[in-house]
């Protein structure tokens, strides 16, 4: 790099060797860098930035990609392999950035080192920091929604270097090898039944359905599919219903070698369907050498039913349920329903009843279906109460009825019975994101979805989604660097991610806590998308933060009306800055309408944050001894949020309660419990092998 001064060549020597000892801890960032070379971060921040014209992240991330060249041309280690030895926690996401700073994907290294040979040697006085121009780098942001009518949160993150044993499997869809389409159903039952008979085994890492589902028709190589999926083993399967039979063919690849370990074709009566999924599924783990506990063969040879009919209609209805829609949603329900009246008994279709209603109701303001569930799920338990489904659709009834902390037991029984089930993490994630916020269990889960969903391979729209969970998860705990390294990608994979894009902006005020800056990022993403409620109570909040109230109340004013006409439940924690914004404005009847709204909501809340909210609605008030009373009360509490230790001093709801002579020290226990919180968190997501 020409033109560098000696000292500045010494420097970023020094850095890069800084990073080259540490080349495989993925956890050696920004932070980390600058207290190994014993300058604060703003100082290296700024230093890099002048040397290199690259963040001091993008600085990290070179020296990893460059040493990873150097072991590439080694030849003794996989891609994957390299990827963790470099400190990249998913191969796939290596893959994307040596592409963008080399030009072509660490694979193909063979075919272009003299190029690479030539462009080393011009440049070996440092490592090649400056990405190609050709190859830009995005950088991106951040936030968090839960919809799980699409079982969605997940990514490209493989098991980490401390979970190297654990065996991975892909369950590619099935296809069908008659010309008869009417019969697709069965073969997708069949890659069902495997699917969920492999997700019981806890000695496997199953990747998720929505994971592998776009492979359907995709002709991508079988390595590709592999990469993409983080998979050690792949399954692929085709077959046909012919009169009163069932062909099945298997086969099983080992993606370490590319070669087939085993395959075999099926031949049997359709009477028979039951045994034939056990013996797939049990023919797989035994080639691949899972071990497969008692209790887990007994729940794999389990029959569904003993009545075919039943469980043909009851194929049909889960083809639907698959995509589950509004409108294929209600196609599935008289399906279940007819199962149910072939065979009483059938649990999985009880199940199914259950959780179809529970997803035609989300999102509703009034629930059609709230009662029913209860019933369904009910004889869903009675006719088998260690069915997975009958667990998850018993968990639906108590969210349905906001009791929340019912639901949890018996996700987590279902989470033990199969583990590898991307459904049920999904509404664990659910449940410590919106209704029982535990930023420690968020993040846990969100990550443990991550090793088994991943679908940033062909859907980069679900896959921003994903990295964003990830992201909020890690601010949620004040994992700052973290989060910032989740959004990009998930900004990168969807730039016109608003959702992120206004996650990035507050995971920026974390690291500025600029609110002026806040709110004029939060403006330029509103003008992209003005139909958006949640963005323009987001810049409705950052004027109320500023104290410009008037600004405010025209944000806030079509905010309140749409939710009002549409009937939708949202928000409900933002009416005390609502109510506070109009008292400001003269307002005084739209006042106490909201700030009523806002204590019922906060009497009612179940979750940690209740008594912070009726302390900042006391402070309004003016009551301050009950404020700092209910403030104090959440001070002992330690499992909450990083923003509260970040907005509360700027809340124009807390400007009564600060003047109370116990606020100071009681705000300084409440600093203290998170900064406490946060390093217990960090300790077990490492014991767990999480981070």
């Amino acid at each position: 790099m020409p033109g560098l001064t000696s000292a500045e060549k010494n420097f970023l020597s020094q850095i890069t060797q800084l990073v080259e000892e540490n080349i495989s801890n993925e956890q050696f960032g920004v932070s980390e860098l600058a207290e190994a070379a014993g300058m604060s971060r703003s100082n290296l921040l700024r230093k890099i930035k002048k040397i290199t014209d690259l963040s001091a992240s993008q600085f990290i991330r070179n020296v990893r990609l460059k040493y990873a060249s150097e072991l590439l041309e080694e030849g003794a280690w996989t891609v994957s392999e390299i990827s963790y030895k470099v400190g990249f926690g998913s191969p796939s996401y290596f893959i994307k950035c040596f592409r963008e700073l080399y030009g072509y994907p660490p694979g193909e290294l063979g075919k272009h080192q003299e190029a690479d040979a030539e462009n080393l040697e011009e440049q070996a006085e440092v490592p090649p920091l400056v990405p190609k121009k050709k190859f830009p780098f995005t950088l991106i942001s951040f936030f968090a929604i839960v919809l799980i009518a699409a079982v969605l949160y997940v990514v490209l993150r493989p098991a980490s270097p401390g979970k190297a044993n654990i065996k991975s499997i892909a369950v590619l869809p099935f296809l069908n090898d008659s010309n008869d389409t009417s019969n697709v159903y069965i073969i997708n039952g069949l890659m069902e039944a495997t699917l969920n008979n492999l997700q019981q085994i806890n000695d496997l890492r199953v990747i998720s359905r929505t994971s592998v589902e776009s492979y359907r028709n995709n002709p991508k190589s079988t390595a590709e599919i592999a990469r993409e999926l983080n998979a050690t083993y792949l399954v692929e399967g085709s077959g046909q219903k012919i009169d009163n039979q069932i062909l099945l063919n298997i086969r099983l690849i080992d993606t370490r070698t590319n070669n087939d370990l085993w395959g075999q074709q099926y031949r049997r009566d359709t009477e028979d369907i039951f045994s034939l999924q056990a013996d797939v599924a049990k023919n797989i783990a035994e080639q691949i050498e899972a071990i497969v506990t008692p209790e887990e063969s007994k729940r794999i040879e389990k029959k569904p039913t003993d009545n075919l009919q039943a469980y043909d209609l009851f194929l049909k209805g889960l083809d639907f349920l698959r995509i589950p829609t509004e409108d294929n949603l209600q196609k599935a329900v008289p399906l279940f329903k007819t199962a149910i009246q072939e065979d009483k008994e059938f649990a999985r279709a009880y199940a199914g009843v259950a959780i179809s209603f529970f997803m035609l109701d989300r999102g509703k303001s009034v629930k059609q279906f709230a009662d029913s569930i209860n019933y369904y799920a009910d004889q869903a338990l009675f006719y088998d109460s260690k069915l997975p489904q009958s667990l998850t659709a018993k968990a639906l009834f108590y969210m349905a009825h906001n009791e929340y902390e019912l639901a949890l037991p018996y996700l987590e029984k279902a989470l033990e019975i199969s583990p590898n089930s991307d459904v049920v993490l999904a509404f664990m994630v659910d449940l410590y994101v919106n209704y029982l916020p535990d930023t420690e269990k968020y993040l846990e889960y969100a990550l443990k979805g991550l090793e088994i969903d991943i679908v940033a391979a062909y859907d980069s729209g679900a896959a921003s989604y994903s990295y964003l969970h990830i992201s909020n998860a890690f601010i949620q705990s004040a994992f700052i660097d973290e989060a910032q390294k989740y959004i990009d990608i998930s900004l990168d994979l969807l730039p016109e991610n608003l959702y992120s894009q206004y996650v990035k902006a507050y995971i920026q005020y974390a690291r500025d806590e600029d609110m002026q800056r806040l709110n004029k990022t939060l403006l330029a993403i509103f003008e992209k998308d003005k139909s958006r409620l949640d963005v323009l109570q987001e810049v409705a909040k950052s004027y109320y933060y500023l104290g410009d109230f008037e600004t405010a109340a025209l944000y806030y004013k079509p905010f309140v009306e749409a939710r009002e006409k549409y009937k939708l439940d949202i928000y409900p924690s933002e009416n005390g800055k609502i109510a506070l914004t109009f008292d400001k404005t003269g307002e005084k009847e739209l006042a106490d309408k909201y700030f009523n709204r806002y204590k019922t909501w906060a009497e009612k809340d179940p979750s940690v944050y209740r008594n912070y909210s009726l302390a900042m609605y006391y402070s309004y008030l003016g009551d301050t001894e009950k404020a700092v009373e209910f403030l104090d009360k959440f001070s002992q509490k330690d499992k909450f949020n990083y923003w509260i230790v970040l907005f509360t001093a700027v809340d124009p709801l807390s400007e009564n309660m600060q003047l109370h002579p116990q606020y100071k020290k009681i705000f300084a226990r409440i600093e203290n419990k998170f900064e406490n919180y946060h390093k217990r968190i960090k300790k077990s997501l490492e014991v767990k092998d999480l981070i």
